[in-house]
């Protein structure tokens, strides 16, 4: 029968050479131990290979001249050759005599040459049988009848029947017993120092208290409590807010003839100044006004009948109304206001160009009562869009005084203006200031603590639980300009029994549920006390404070 030979290295484990012979596909598989036998020094080891060599039908032969490893290799019943020449035998065990009188022996204590001793050799014709048929060198033999009827003695009784103990067993449920009585040792030490910890719940009943008054308002002015003045944040928008109109008045409209004028003096024989604003008219009656100041120097010849009149340099003239009537050719001759315009002596004036460019026609006007409704349409215009603007701006902290919006506008301006033509539309429009006034919450917090503070009857068994800031209700804004603005504030507050949560842990630590109950019931103002433990064995309150939580509910009253 074929065989296969494993040479175990020193750092192979007892998994290791399972897997070897696992892999091996032979049924006869020889071991050869290195000369530091390491793992195989095992008795466990070697019973752990025989039992998966046999269930996986193969058959081990051990090489090694080692004595204490052919002891151990008896006790687990593997076979041992000296050489992979020579023939396997199984080494002899000697029986472990227990006297009457000496106690029990651990086996696993005695010396590998003592244990070797302490087995009973097989019986000679199974060994012996099973040996001679089988050869590991390569000689076919029949291992399987031979090696299957193969027996080891069970150790002999002692004489009084007692065995030999298994001290693995024994070993085994010693180191299990310490650590479950470490284990339980670090649970006791965590349940009774580490975990114990209470909650004490204390129901208080609270008394409304209200607040409520007029306080001013001192804008960027720190708040004060001795005058009730409360510092206050605004916010602020421009913009310019306008309505489209109809234009209702009508009448003429229209442009001035323009041109220009010389003077011809006959009147002196000085020179004269016209100034400017001076008027002149034509033989129709129509009136031209002067737009410069003008030097016209004398006449000469007799005024009876002047000779050659003086002259002055062309200024310009513009028709005191409108319309096509004022429109003269050049040449023509106007009369001045306030000089003679005889036929000898006189003071004229004669067109040096055409006067032109007027003329008129009917047009649509503003009026001022359309101003007036166009005024009263403004006013009405929507702002809550600009008012949510405003008060966005704010933070969380801030209560808004929705009262306090204020919008200012300056004069309005229309275009066209009052008597302009409207070709289309007119327009109104007025630039308007937005404002929103608030107060900080850290502000109100001072006053209306300030204000139950006072209310309280006994400040020393009385506490405020809530001074009602998250409820307040500030309206009736006002603001005359000359004295401080003022608001009306109302709220409700808050007061209970004054129960100091430090000093509380101080006085419940190592007390019974029942005695934290007693203890805090007499308080006037607690309605109920409930001691909540973190675990069910856990019955008294930790002397550590840190471990202490107490919780306050509050039922108003």
């Amino acid at each position: 029968m074929n065989k296969d030979v494993i040479y175990i290295d020193v750092e192979d484990d007892v998994t290791a050479i399972i897997g070897k012979i696992k892999a091996s596909r032979e049924k006869v598989i020889a071991l050869v131990p290195p000369k530091r036998v390491g793992v195989l020094q095992s008795a466990v080891n070697l019973r752990l290979l025989d039992r998966m060599a046999n269930s996986s039908n193969k058959h081990l032969v051990l090489i090694t001249n080692n004595q204490a490893l052919i002891a151990l290799s008896a006790a687990a019943g593997i076979p041992v050759a000296k050489n992979l020449q020579s023939k396997p035998e199984l080494a002899e065990i000697t029986v472990l005599n227990v006297d009457d009188e000496e106690d029990i022996i651990d086996g696993s204590n005695l010396p590998i040459g003592e244990l070797e001793r302490t087995t009973d050799r097989p019986k000679a014709n199974a060994v012996d049988n099973a040996i001679d048929e089988l050869d590991i060198d390569n000689k076919k033999v029949d291992v399987a009848s031979g090696m299957g009827a193969v027996a080891i003695k069970q150790p002999k009784k002692s004489k009084n029947g007692i065995k030999v103990p298994n001290f693995n067993a024994f070993r085994k449920r010693l180191f299990l017993g310490i650590a479950a009585f470490i284990v339980l040792v670090i649970f006791l030490i965590w349940a009774n120092v580490y975990a114990p910890a209470a909650t004490v719940i204390v129901t208080a009943k609270t008394i409304p208290s209200p607040v409520s008054g007029t306080v001013k308002l001192g804008g960027t002015a720190a708040t004060n409590l001795t005058t009730g003045t409360l510092q206050t944040i605004t916010q602020q928008a421009k913009q310019d807010m306008s309505v489209k109109f109809t234009a209702t008045g009508s009448k003429t409209v229209g442009t001035a003839a323009t041109g220009q004028v010389i003077f011809k003096n006959c009147e002196t024989a000085t020179s004269q100044t016209i100034p400017s604003g001076t008027i002149i008219t034509d033989s129709a009656g129509n009136n031209y006004t002067t737009q410069a100041t003008v030097v016209v120097s004398g006449g000469t010849g007799s005024f009876n009948g002047c000779t050659s009149p003086g002259s002055s340099t062309a200024i310009a003239v513009t028709a005191n109304d409108i319309g096509t009537g004022y429109n003269d050719p050049s040449g023509t001759v106007f009369s001045v206001s306030g000089h003679s315009n005889n036929t000898n002596a006189y003071l004229r004036a004669t067109a040096s160009t055409d006067i032109a460019g007027g003329d008129s026609h009917k047009a649509t006007v503003v009026t001022d009562s359309d101003i007036t409704q166009a005024q009263q349409a403004l006013s009405q215009l929507s702002t809550d869009t600009i008012k949510k603007q405003l008060v966005a701006k704010f933070n969380a902290s801030d209560v808004v005084i929705s009262d306090s919006f204020t919008v200012a506008s300056a004069a309005s301006v229309s275009t066209p203006a009052v008597g302009a033509e409207a070709t289309g539309q007119a327009t109104l429009t007025a630039s308007t200031t937005f404002v929103v006034t608030a107060i900080a919450k850290s502000d109100l917090d001072l006053y209306l603590k300030d204000q139950l503070t006072k209310q309280l009857t006994n400040a020393s068994n009385q506490r405020i639980y809530d001074d009602g800031v998250s409820k307040v209700v500030l309206a009736g804004y006002a603001n005359d300009g000359s004295d401080p603005a003022t608001v009306n504030l109302n709220t409700t507050g808050q007061v209970g029994p004054n129960i100091d949560a430090t000093a509380l842990k101080g006085q419940v630590k190592g007390k019974k549920s029942g005695e934290v109950q007693s203890l805090l019931s007499n308080i006037s103002g607690v309605n109920d006390v409930t001691v909540n433990f973190s675990y069910p064995w856990v019955t008294t309150i930790p002397n550590d404070v840190n471990k202490i939580d107490v919780q306050f509910k509050l039922t108003n009253g």
